[in-house]
């Protein structure tokens, strides 16, 4: 077992899947890859990934790819773990894929990532607060210390609470079900 990925160009991760040697592994969220991904990929959350069962040829390349390779940069150890023999990674992940003109599949229906609806949420609360706190009265800069306390303790536990409060929402509700 290695404890590295070997990169390969977009290019390369085609001509594997197309012959068959290869298996794409997409290791994001399941609401990321359900709104986007490579054709055929498997959908194995790295936040799962040791619960998984992989259940793979082993003759076959395994190659994981995340959106911009910056996970699976991050996780090479833990990936790399998971595969009797080489692993390997599609460099700069499914934005490269694209950005070579190959095929994404894409489901618009499905809501935004979750972390990006945190993020979007997040940031006009914060310039909520900053605006009202600066045209209507100095109490709402409150608003922006609160989201910005929440996003703190969401980076030092690991919970966020407006993610949970998100997941309630009527879109993300009907996905998950």
């Amino acid at each position: 077992m290695t404890s590295i990925l070997h990169k390969l160009a977009p290019a390369e991760v085609r001509e594997r899947l197309a012959s068959g040697r290869g298996v794409l592994v997409d290791i994001r969220e399941a609401d990321e890859f359900a709104r986007a991904h490579v054709a055929g990929a498997l959908s194995t959350p790295l936040s799962a990934l040791e619960q998984a069962h992989l259940a793979i040829d082993p003759q076959a390349d395994v190659i994981f790819t995340c959106r911009t390779g910056m996970r699976t940069a991050g996780a090479c150890g833990r990936l790399a773990a998971r595969v009797a023999g080489e692993a390997f990674v599609l460099d700069g992940g499914l934005n490269a894929w694209e950005a070579a003109g190959f095929p994404v599949e894409r489901n618009q229906a499905a809501p935004l990532e979750l972390n990006r609806q945190v993020q979007i949420a997040a940031g006009l609360m914060i310039l909520a607060g900053v605006l009202l706190g600066t045209f209507v009265a100095p109490a709402w800069y409150a608003l922006s210390g609160f989201v910005g306390a929440g996003l703190t303790f969401a980076g030092l536990t690991g919970t966020c609470g407006l993610a949970r409060v998100l997941m309630l929402a009527p879109w993300n509700r009907r996905a998950a079900a």
